[in-house]
């Protein structure tokens, strides 16, 4: 069983006082339970597509998953709405995480200011010119199909200098990261010396989640947040905002972006 990932709606569209009826391209909101070691841990509202590197990425990103050999089991029951993941030495961790429902939007954060502190900075020599990001930018942009088909999702990939190795789409802009970080996880694809692009406003806890995978560079086509900026220049993590077209923001560790205007000042 696969679920479709968008659905048709009826809309009335009204346009200089005239309306019109059509049908309308949405995209599909998905509840997702993570059961960890027999106890359900959460549900996510998400897009209904690769479950399993949701499931993981949010383990990883909530520090119960440090690698691909934490995990024990892993099952995904799409009919069910529910992916069951049986892990091994960090699971016992999860024990004061009560259960809870977090939305497709924002505010996430079951674990991270409550356990464990700060990840140690990236430690990366890793540079990029100005001109190599607004080209991974292009491309990324390109590739977001679903939202170019509905207006209704986030996009996060992870890229090297020259190519996007991972990307993925959902309703939720943690969601995407999460879907990347999890398929990096599970499918053994290096993140250290990467750049992780995002369609999102970039919070604290996108930082961490960089952070948590020594990802030296962060990159965004929307704007940060200030606690986002304090923790990307403590955590040695180059972070940008505003990337569009041959514009951008640089918030935190400049050093890392080489170009010879740059160079020249």
């Amino acid at each position: 069983m696969t679920t479709p990932v968008t659905a048709t709606v009826t809309v009335v569209k009204l346009s200089d006082a005239i309306s019109q009826h059509l049908t309308d391209t949405v995209v599909r909101e998905f509840p997702l339970t993570i059961v960890l070691n027999d106890k359900e841990l959460v549900t996510l509202l998400c897009s209904p597509q690769h479950l399993d590197y949701l499931a993981i990425g949010f383990l990883a990103s909530e520090g119960l998953l440090n690698s691909k050999e934490d995990i024990k089991r892993l099952v995904v029951d799409e009919p069910a709405s529910v992916v069951e993941v049986e892990a091994l030495s960090l699971a016992k961790q999860a024990g004061d995480v009560s259960r809870r429902i977090i939305t497709s939007g924002c505010g996430r954060g079951v674990r991270l200011y409550s356990t464990g502190g700060l990840p140690p900075p990236v430690n990366s020599e890793t540079r990029l010119s100005a001109t190599e990001i607004f080209a991974l930018m292009r491309e990324f942009q390109q590739r977001c199909t679903l939202f170019q088909a509905t207006g209704g999702t986030h996009a996060a990939a992870l890229c090297s200098n020259s190519e996007i190795l991972v990307f993925h789409e959902d309703i939720g802009r943690h969601n995407a990261l999460d879907k990347v970080l999890g398929q990096c996880l599970l499918d053994g694809i290096a993140t250290e010396d990467r750049l992780l692009l995002t369609s999102g406003r970039v919070s604290s806890e996108v930082v961490l989640k960089a952070a948590r995978r020594n990802i030296p560079l962060l990159v965004s086509k929307s704007a940060p947040t200030d606690l986002a900026v304090k923790l990307a220049q403590d955590l040695s993590i180059t972070l940008l905002g505003f990337v569009r077209g041959t514009r951008m923001n640089i918030y935190a560790n400049g050093w890392r972006i080489t170009n010879d205007e740059r160079q020249g000042k």
